[in-house]
């Protein structure tokens, strides 16, 4: 199966590492810059590069491609991807947008393609018998808790490179924790969305703090806060059910109940559990785990928070989310 990879951030580097792993082609690199495309390429043994996602789209010996851009350009090239007859792997978000989340599904779905979004939230190890004992009525979540705190007055990211976008903490940050309390409610009604997104930062032109509530008509709660202004990192969940309570650490990599703590995967091995569930979506015909449906309870929450906001503050563009006028 022949792959292209389009970005060499981050989730580039963390996915090229995994995808040496297996009998994937690595076959073409989409850059934004000649010269980082052609030394990211070298450096994974990518067969092509090119700062042309179309000259990579035209090219019938590549499969399958990978989404790792800037979040707002995300829906563009995946419903371009999808559009060109690719299978396609997106990095979240989906789209920064309901209606922009939408359009990218009823592609996927005219396309006949395999479209799997990186959610690597929902493909914790650790989890899964919670997840199971949940969905068999043996257990039953009352509370989830996330938080992210980062600084990011400076625009760069997590591997050092000074970015060309900027972020955004509800729509990309806050749509990991979110997703993750969507799938583990499994569908029941949402009864409540509350939520605080700050003005404007005068130099950033964002906003750097967010606090979003949800409520579910089971009496279950989530909880989501965080910042853009934090001076060291924070990045952990509590999920607290009527049984034990869980205690996830991404950054230590530990997870403590009421029996104790114990260690926990990497997030970067964890979210190598993404791109195998990919590969094998393909190879089986079936969905991915976090397939293009399954994300559009969590970016319903999201539209509400982001509505409450254009209320407040009037529907605008800003860096990194232009505004949506379809």
């Amino acid at each position: 199966m022949n792959i292209c990879m389009v970005g060499y951030g981050m989730m580039g580097i963390w996915h090229s590492e995994v995808l040496k792993t297996t009998d994937a082609v690595l076959h073409t690199v989409v850059g934004r810059r000649p010269e980082a495309s052609k030394e990211f390429a070298g450096r994974f043994g990518y067969r092509k590069w090119t700062v042309s996602l179309d000259e990579a789209l035209a090219d019938p010996a590549i499969d399958a491609v990978i989404v790792g851009s800037p979040s707002e350009v995300h829906e563009e090239q995946a419903i371009k991807c999808l559009e060109a007859g690719k299978h396609i792997l997106l990095e979240i978000p989906i789209a920064m947008s309901l209606k922009g989340a939408e359009r990218v599904v009823a592609a996927g779905e005219r396309s006949g393609k395999i479209y799997g979004l990186c959610h690597p939230m929902r493909f914790r190890r650790e989890r899964d018998a919670l997840r199971a004992r949940i969905r068999a009525g043996e257990e039953k979540i009352r509370h989830i808790a996330g938080r992210f705190f980062i600084k990011r007055l400076v625009n760069v990211g997590a591997t050092g490179y000074r970015r060309s976008w900027i972020d955004n903490i509800l729509w990309h940050h806050f749509c990991h924790f979110v997703d993750l309390g969507m799938y583990l409610f499994d569908g029941t009604p949402i009864r409540r969305v509350q939520s605080s997104l700050g003005r404007l930062h005068p130099t950033t032109g964002i906003p750097m703090e967010c606090v979003l509530v949800v409520e579910t008509e089971a009496d279950q709660t989530l909880l989501v806060h965080g910042s853009y202004h934090a001076t060291y990192r924070l990045y952990d969940k509590v999920i607290v059910t009527d049984r034990d309570t869980y205690l996830y650490d991404i950054l230590a990599g530990t997870l403590r109940t009421e029996a104790g703590t114990v260690p926990i995967e990497s997030e970067q091995d964890n979210c190598a559990r993404v791109i195998f569930d990919f590969l094998e979506a393909i190879e089986k015909g079936r969905a991915p785990i976090a397939s293009g449906p399954s994300v559009l309870p969590a970016m319903r929450v999201l539209q509400a928070a982001q509505d409450d906001w254009d209320h407040q503050y009037g529907a605008q563009s800003i860096p990194g989310r232009p505004l949506d006028r379809t």
